[in-house]
């Protein structure tokens, strides 16, 4: 009786053991490579897409085991569980796309020295905008950010060069990327505008942030309301927003002009889409990583004049303007003959533009 009760006190303590280590810990793979998602998946033909499929592209080239994980909820807490068990997973190198990761990351790199991160479209911070947010990135972390100005320029340039005269922009929540897409895109059109000769206030632009990234019933209602007021292409500008403008725009037999990726194969309506280099990038700073020169402590810039931004031509459904058009005008912004404008009302929004041949009425 007694060998056989030792027998089984060390057997339950096995089991508790076993229990109380994390899923991590109880497999016997490791992943060398980890990408977190942050209000998406993997599969949201956006931001987390763009990023898993850089990652992926570089492990599956080089053999390395890689995964994704998904917070649990949107909150910080939630994304440093989800880093945590990233690393007891054996994550060498954590790919985060966002801004929301901002403020884990600025914890998250310092909790865990022996780990790189790549922090797409943001710089690690403390949060605090109340009081003026501490920004800092540790040598085992590098920034990512986009000149979504210059993105969102092509596609308003494009949009009017094409024959549009009538455009909106709906836009996600009016943070600074949003922004800078919005009032990129005002700046094309008019630049377009200039250059064909067209009088003054004959290029119009509906402008309104949703507030929220989500598909809702008010964003579809609102882009069929434009729509059949006359407007013949929307900029969507927010994540899953751009369902809701695509839906509106199948019934309407509309056009619509995707963000982040190449949206073209979401909807027939995509005639274009603005995008950032995401699988690009993720990939670059993957291979500096596995290379020996990691850009920790820094915050690269992806623009025109290193590829960072475009419009994929190759999938495009433009009905005049042409590549050589496009490679002409992707060379000016490269060469930066083309300056980006600033002048912002206070949500966001553009307040002017250069000569006003562009009109902006604002949808509160």
């Amino acid at each position: 009786m007694k060998k056989t009760g030792v027998i089984l006190i060390a057997i339950l303590v096995l089991f508790a053991a076993a229990c109380t280590r994390g899923p991590s810990q109880r497999n016997v793979e490791a992943f060398e490579l980890a990408l977190i998602t942050d209000i998406g998946t993997i599969d949201d033909k956006s931001f987390n897409q763009g990023s898993w499929e850089g990652l992926v592209k570089y492990a599956r080239e080089h053999n390395i085991s890689h995964r994704p994980y998904q917070p649990a909820e949107q909150s910080e807490n939630a994304y440093l569980m989800a880093i945590d068990l990233a690393v007891r997973g054996g994550a060498k190198l954590i790919v985060t796309p966002g801004f929301l990761f901002e403020g884990s990351i600025f914890v998250a790199q310092d909790r865990y020295p022996e780990v790189h991160f790549v922090l797409v479209d943001g710089v690690p911070n403390n949060g605090d905008w109340a009081n003026g947010p501490i920004f800092r990135t540790a040598n085992n972390t590098v920034g990512v950010l986009y000149a979504e100005d210059q993105a969102g320029f092509l596609a308003g340039y494009a949009a009017v060069k094409d024959g549009n005269r009538r455009l909106g922009f709906v836009g996600g929540m009016a943070v600074p990327a949003v922004v800078r897409f919005g009032y990129g895109f005002v700046q094309g059109a008019e630049y377009a505008a200039q250059e064909l000769g067209l009088p003054v206030g004959s290029v119009t632009i509906n402008y309104h942030y949703t507030g929220g990234f989500s598909a809702t019933p008010e964003a579809q209602a609102l882009s069929a309301s434009w729509f059949n007021s006359g407007v013949e292409i929307i900029f969507a500008c927010g994540g899953a927003v751009g369902n809701s403008v695509m839906a509106a725009a199948e019934q309407a037999n509309k056009k619509v002009i995707g963000v982040d990726v190449d949206q073209s194969g979401e909807s027939p309506t995509v005639i274009t889409s603005a995008m950032k280099g995401l699988q690009s990038s993720v990939y670059d700073c993957i291979s500096d990583f596995y290379a020996g020169r990691f850009p920790g402590g820094q915050t690269l810039v992806f623009k025109a004049a290193n590829n960072g931004v475009g419009l994929p031509m190759e999938t495009s459904k433009f009905d005049t303007f042409s590549l050589a058009d496009y490679n002409a005008i992707y060379q000016r912004l490269a060469n930066l003959e083309i300056q980006r404008m600033e002048n912002l009302a206070e949500d966001g929004s553009p307040r002017v533009v250069p000569v006003r041949i562009v009109r902006i009425t604002e949808v509160r």
